[in-house]
């Protein structure tokens, strides 16, 4: 009988095991490629489908550089933020559909009717909010008039960011309102020397025209039209790799705030974020959130490069693994719309038709993707909708804001704080206006706090896993009654 048991429990102890096992994320790093089951390495290091072959997908550490999605073209745009956040599409379900909106979303958007203007906010112990274009752009001028959101901990941003971590900032220090930081990375590289600072007045209660004009030898960065800061791709010259440490491939355009200052992060960015974030600030009573600002967008394509490889008109696809710069991109007429979220670029290179059912995954997405909590905000899940943007039934925006509890450490994740006047104005705005997501995304290299969505084969597996179990469970138990 004791033998029995001990059998039993072992069986049990086994089954656990592999269920964990199943649940684990992947990670994929310079030394861990993601495996073709699950194929694609997201901007935050690990593995998955659907939306993880879609945003600022990592061809580098991808199962193979087709797995990520290709990247729809720049187009000429030009954006006015008024009563605008419904034009926004939820970036946990959108498959890559650039023509049907120019913006996506993860987190927390309001229309702000007082100032023409929408707002990126970041409730309590969240993890803010981000806005990223639909379309990559290969060199172009890119200008955007906001107020960043401020106190310490606190940082706004404007940046493009690259599938393989070529990025140029505009970054803004909730500390420091007098001062706006101009940063670039070539493929993810740390190199603390590439910053430098601008000033301007006040950013958090007046709006500015910030610019980033991105030329295939020098870039700008400017205020209000006055230039600040000229970087030449001469001056990044590698003499030990015989490389240009410029950013030289195609980017998105994201627009966010985030908790520079969380517990969570490290204390580095901390101290560099201005010090440890308040979550109890007035902000927080009223209206409910850390706030910015966004008025006003455009959206300027260059050419691209002279000897680029031409193979249609409708996409950026990488053609070598090499070392991953300019010389690496074709301009293509491959397809970039994902039919489900189990989808990968595989599909598409195959021309797969696999129906939802024969996928490999969910289209199921985690519900607090970036959470570092179990906890999440009960009124939210309960007002809301994962997938529709209109269903608050909250009477104040404050309520519904007040019980969010997920952490997060990451970075770009976009909230803003304002004047009393302002938080007045705010926190009586229509809760119906306001656009909410479970997941708070970011473009910074260097979170590492995503979870990789789960699969239908792993949910699958893990139910009948867990069915054993309560078989041996109830064994145990009737042996030893």
């Amino acid at each position: 009988m004791l033998f029995l048991i001990s059998l039993l429990s072992l069986f049990a102890n086994i089954l656990s095991v592999e269920a964990a096992e199943l649940t684990a994320p992947i990670y994929c790093n310079a030394t861990s490629q993601c495996p073709e089951e699950f194929p694609c390495c997201s901007q935050f290091g690990q593995c998955g489908t659907g939306q993880y072959c879609i945003n600022n997908c990592n061809p580098k550490f991808s199962f193979s550089i087709d797995s990520c999605v290709p990247m729809p073209v720049c187009k000429d745009s030009s954006t006015k933020f008024d009563d605008y956040s419904s034009k926004v599409l939820n970036a946990d379900t959108y498959l890559n559909n650039a023509s049907a909106a120019d913006w996506t979303y993860s987190g927390y958007l309001v229309d702000y009717p007082d100032e023409d203007s929408m707002i990126l906010a970041m409730p309590k112990n969240s993890g803010g909010s981000v806005l990223s274009t639909t379309r990559y752009m290969w060199y172009g001028k890119v200008s955007a008039r906001l107020k960043s959101s401020h106190l310490g901990g606190v940082v706004s941003s404007m940046i493009l960011f690259s599938n393989v971590q070529d990025e140029i900032d505009i970054e803004f220090i909730g500390a420091d309102l007098n001062t706006v930081q101009t940063n670039f990375y070539w493929e993810g590289t740390l190199n603390y020397t590439n910053s430098a600072n601008m000033t301007t007045s006040n950013t958090f209660e007046n709006y500015h025209d910030y610019e980033i004009d991105w030329h295939e030898d020098y870039i700008t960065w400017s205020i209000d039209g006055v230039v600040g800061r000229t970087l030449y791709k001469n001056q990044t010259y590698n003499e030990t790799t015989g490389i240009y440490e410029f950013p030289q491939t195609p980017s998105r355009i994201q627009i966010s705030i985030w908790p520079g200052g969380n517990a969570t992060s490290a204390p580095g960015t901390i101290a560099w974020a201005g010090g440890a974030i308040n979550w109890d600030a007035p902000d927080i009573q009223d209206p409910g959130y850390y706030y910015m600002m966004v008025q006003e967008a455009n959206i300027t394509c260059y050419d691209p490069p002279a000897n680029v490889k031409k193979n249609g008109t409708k996409s950026y696809i990488y053609t070598s693994n090499k070392d991953f710069t300019q010389d690496s991109i074709m301009i293509s007429d491959k397809d970039f719309v994902l039919e489900n979220s189990a989808w990968t670029g595989l599909n598409l290179t195959e021309g797969a038709k696999a129906k939802p059912s024969e996928a490999k995954a969910s289209s199921k997405l985690s519900s607090s993707h970036n959470s570092t909590s179990s906890a999440s905000s009960t009124a939210f899940h309960n007002s809301t909708s994962s997938t529709m943007h209109h269903n608050s039934t909250l009477t104040s925006i404050t309520s519904m804001f007040s019980n969010s509890t997920s952490q997060s450490s990451t970075k770009h994740a976009s909230t803003t704080s304002k004047t009393s006047e302002r938080k007045s104005t705010a926190s009586k705005t229509d809760p119906s206006t306001l656009q909410t997501t479970t997941k708070s995304s970011q473009s910074s290299s260097t979170s590492t706090s995503t979870i990789r969505n789960q699969k239908d084969s792993n949910t699958g597996a893990i139910t009948k896993l867990n069915g054993l179990c309560a078989i041996i469970v109830a064994i145990l138990t009737a042996l030893l009654a």
